[in-house]
């Protein structure tokens, strides 16, 4: 048969547990939470690394195996006395009565960082890397503590934080010494390179490193720097000296601008007077065409004036001519036919005027003849008519 369904139970709220706590006669509960431990404190990597096991150790019922890298040497004491030295060995041991020793023979850098202080009570900051190894594992063992632990392989001491801690601090006295013999200004000349040289050779010929078995491999100095405020104030005059230069250039260019400009403005003052001249020059010239032009049209006027004058005299003359002409034609005529009606006879010249009025009356509407002046006519024509027979008979 199923189990009968029984609801869960509801989270105890702040109000419920109050409310127990407050009810009379009811039992304290006590709710303890699990314990937790606090995490390990985390060491720094420098210190991580100088615990770290330099050797390969195996543990095997009461025997043990060693084994290293082949960078480093390993000096292996049994009672006291060195039973095996040398580097990148493996073998196996009994630790009762043992005691190894690990030198690493690599090559190590060591940085150093420090404040030193010039001749002229100046602060310069060196900051540089010094590259070592161990040459003589073996002097270097009598030296510093290099055992470890035959159970984990790792250093019992700090050995190579001391290497480190001798190294820096030569290096230190050497460039403190150097700093210290010489100006600001001859330090910042000189360079890093210089100093560079003198850490080197130093640390090179010092007689404790070599008694240590140590050698220098190479030194670097990245940086001599002073401090913020005295590189500004040594920064100073040569930033004065490039702005005094870039003002000279400026003003420079910009007196080369104005001394163009006033040749432009002169040049075009020079093509403006030419102009002026030309113009000058155009203008006279054009009066002079305008009244030659002028002089020409008046001329011509003149010239045209006399011709048609002449013409008009010379046809007037020739009218004349041919008026006085025909005059003296007309007057001759006259004369002649003056002379004729002279010697004609009365009759005769009736009888002309007579036709010269018929010719010009257009009509005639009455004609009265008279006996008395009909007989007179024709007498007057029998008389010329018998006269100029006369004449013809002669």
């Amino acid at each position: 048969m199923n189990a009968p369904h029984r609801p869960l139970p509801q989270p105890e709220t702040k109000e419920d547990s109050k409310t127990r706590r407050a009810r009379p006669g009811a039992p304290p509960v006590r709710i303890e939470l699990p314990r937790q431990d606090p995490p390990p404190p985390v060491k720094p990597a420098r210190e991580r690394k100088e615990t770290a096991a330099m050797a390969d150790i195996t543990s095997f019922l009461f025997a043990r195996h060693l084994r290293v890298a082949p960078t480093s040497h390993v000096l292996f004491y049994k009672d006291g006395a060195l039973k095996r030295s040398g580097k990148g060995l493996a073998f196996w041991f009994m630790p009762l009565g043992a005691s190894i020793s690990v030198v690493p023979l690599d090559d190590r850098e060591q940085a150093f960082l420090f404040k030193g202080r010039s001749a002229d009570f100046q602060e310069v900051t060196v900051n540089g890397v010094v590259v070592y190894r161990v040459k003589s594992a073996e002097e270097l063992a009598g030296r510093v503590d290099f055992a470890v632990d035959s159970a984990t392989g790792a250093y019992t001491k700090e050995p190579l934080e001391r290497l480190a801690a001798v190294v820096t601090q030569l290096a230190q006295q050497l460039a403190a010494t150097w700093l210290g013999r010489r100006a600001l200004k001859d330090i910042l000349l000189e360079g890093p390179d210089a100093l560079r040289a003198v850490v080197h050779d130093g640390l090179v010929e010092d007689g404790g490193l070599l008694a240590m078995g140590l050698e220098i491999v190479a030194t670097r100095v990245a940086s001599v720097a002073p401090t913020s405020e005295m590189e500004k104030a040594l920064q100073m005059p040569t930033r004065e000296s490039i702005q005094q230069q870039a003002d000279q250039a400026t003003f420079a260019r910009r007196a080369l601008a104005v001394e163009k400009e006033r040749a432009i403005q002169e040049n075009e003052l020079h093509n403006q007077i030419e102009l002026a001249k030309r113009e000058e020059t155009l203008i006279a010239q054009r009066g002079q065409n305008d009244k030659k032009r002028a002089i020409d049209a008046s001329e011509s006027k003149r010239i045209e004036a006399e011709g048609a004058a002449g013409n008009v005299k010379i046809n007037a003359e020739a009218q004349a001519e041919s008026i006085r002409v025909l005059e003296e034609v007309k007057v001759t005529a006259e004369k002649e036919r003056m002379d004729i009606y002279r010697t004609l006879p009365p009759a005769a010249l009736m009888g002309l005027a007579a036709r010269e009025l018929a010719g010009k009356l257009q009509s005639i509407e009455h004609l009265n003849l008279s006996p008395d002046l009909l007989g007179s006519l024709l007498e007057r024509v029998l008389g010329a008519q018998a006269r100029k027979l006369e004449a013809d008979a002669e």
